[in-house]
């Protein structure tokens, strides 16, 4: 079965902007903005186990608090947890291996910007389990995501996204008239904009984890996922179906896997 290629219904832009679905230097086909689906180790059919332990070594906590740090060095709850880190961190780490960890309730705000949103925010010490998540799934992921998918990933963004656009802008002249000087190296072309209503508030968490699954063979971390997932405002942790919060790292990579 190693090498056996699956033509998929979908094509995709390749980096130049054209049509391709050739079979060519499939190692970089992902990059080039294609969809490929090779069924090798490496790839689609991979799967992977013991991730748990991975997430939970010290060194891995140390760069999430990191991460979770950035750009917040001078919040009282960062300097709260900082004066104590080496110990709040090696009971972090007690209470995963132990599976006794527990979320926090979330804090609740208000931001308009300009459209009214209610925004959840996690503790910062779960923002450190969050990114600790994130650092093992992320490199899983970032190779089947398609080229253009542009949403909290590294070397992507907002800017990434608007150069993308331009180069599509430029290669369609004339808003898409089929008639006048148009030659055989100009398309017609569209663009849609589109927002999926309060999609947050609205993902199921048993489709979410039954993709998740697909890849992640893992019983500890999904057993993680579901408790991070199950966390809902209020307090503690509790069954909760739909939902996720939009300042959660976690939730922005489970955003890009659903939508893939």
């Amino acid at each position: 079965m190693n090498g056996l290629q699956l033509s998929l219904s979908r094509l995709y832009l390749n980096r130049d902007l054209n049509m391709n679905s050739d079979w060519d230097n499939l190692g970089n086909s992902n990059a080039n903005g294609r969809m490929t689906c090779v069924l090798d180790q490496d790839i689609f059919m991979k799967t992977h186990k013991n991730l748990y332990q991975e997430i939970i070594t010290e060194d891995n906590l140390h760069k999430a608090y990191r991460k979770a740090r950035k750009g917040k060095t001078k919040k009282e709850y960062v300097r709260e947890f900082e004066k104590n880190l080496a110990e709040d961190l090696a009971i972090l780490r007690t209470e995963l291996l132990l599976h006794a960890y527990q979320p926090k309730p979330l804090q609740t705000f208000i931001i308009r910007d300009p459209k009214t949103r209610k925004i959840s925010k996690s503790d910062f010490q779960d923002r450190i389990v969050h990114h600790a998540v994130c650092r093992v799934l992320e490199p899983i992921y970032e190779q089947l995501f398609i080229y253009d998918s542009y949403a909290n990933r590294k070397g992507k963004g907002t800017l990434a996204a608007l150069k993308r656009y331009d180069q599509f802008k430029r290669k369609v002249s004339r808003n898409g008239k089929m008639h006048g000087w148009f030659t055989n190296s100009q398309v017609k072309g569209y663009c849609l904009k589109a927002d999926v209503k309060h999609y947050f508030d609205t993902v199921d968490h048993n489709i979410l984890l039954v993709m998740l699954k697909r890849k992640i063979k893992c019983s500890k971390t999904i057993w993680l996922i579901k408790k991070i997932l199950s966390n809902y405002e209020g307090g503690g942790a509790m069954p909760k179906q739909v939902c996720l919060w939009e300042t959660s790292p976690l939730s922005s990579l489970q955003i890009s896997i659903s939508m893939n």
